[in-house]
């Protein structure tokens, strides 16, 4: 197992959010965590960069204990984050952005602009000088560099346009094509059934429905209640 986590609890300043996840993730995996704002999500994938307050449980990668790393030790281990609202380095250039945080690997400056031609084309920009949409796909090749063995995706299609956001998806894809490991949050079920091969809800910091693509499809206005969407989905 690559990534197991194991009764964590954890929150910010003695404020507890996640009340007891059990959570495991295996190489060539792609989960979806979806729930509600609010819910844990992005404290759940801040605790695993070592971003917030842990106070019991463990959280494991490839046997390594976590708990003990500094944020910078675990993203060296593997662990590549696209975090929600970009946090691109504004005042630098695409370029600069990329080099940023290059490690030594199949991701490489080329490789990004291969896969995100309009970042090629505006590679002397500065962070700041690109629309949301581009922003996004420097984020997502930013995390690309450090050539992770598991990439971590926080709301990477929020806000975007519909064509944008279809992009993204076929990048997903694609990664997903070529073994990469995923941790996906998002709002659009039908994207994530595409490439998820389990789906996890959360609800008020604690893991209230998990199961494989095919019990969510059988099972998925259970989903869609917890995300507060049912009702919307039956008159459609």
């Amino acid at each position: 197992m690559m990534l197991s986590v194991e009764g964590l609890r954890a929150g910010y300043s003695g404020s507890l959010v996640l009340q007891g996840i059990d959570f495991e993730l295996d190489a060539d995996d792609c989960i979806a965590l979806v729930g509600r704002n609010g819910m844990g999500k992005t404290t759940f994938v801040r605790s695993l960069l070592g971003l917030v307050d842990i106070y019991d449980g463990r959280v494991g990668f490839d046997g390594a204990d976590l708990r003990r790393l500094r944020t910078y030790q675990i993203a060296a281990m593997g662990i590549g984050w696209v975090p929600e609202g970009r946090l691109i380095f504004t005042r630098l250039s695409v370029e600069e952005n990329l080099a940023a945080t290059a490690r030594r690997g199949l991701w490489t400056t080329s490789a990004v602009y291969e896969i995100f031609p309009a970042l090629a084309e505006r590679r002397h920009h500065r962070g700041w000088q690109l629309s949301g949409g581009e922003q996004q796909m420097l984020a997502i090749g930013r995390a690309l560099m450090t050539n992770p063995r598991l990439l971590v995706v926080d709301e990477a299609t929020e806000g975007l346009a519909p064509v944008m956001a279809e992009r993204l998806w076929e990048v997903f894809t694609l990664l997903r094509s070529r073994g990469q490991s995923l941790l996906i949050i998002d709002r659009n079920l039908d994207s994530l059934a595409r490439i998820a091969r389990r789906f996890l809800v959360m609800e008020k910091g604690r893991i209230a429905w998990n199961g494989d693509i095919a019990r969510f499809q059988a099972e998925r206005p259970s989903v869609e209640a917890y995300l507060g969407i049912a009702a919307k989905s039956s008159g459609a």
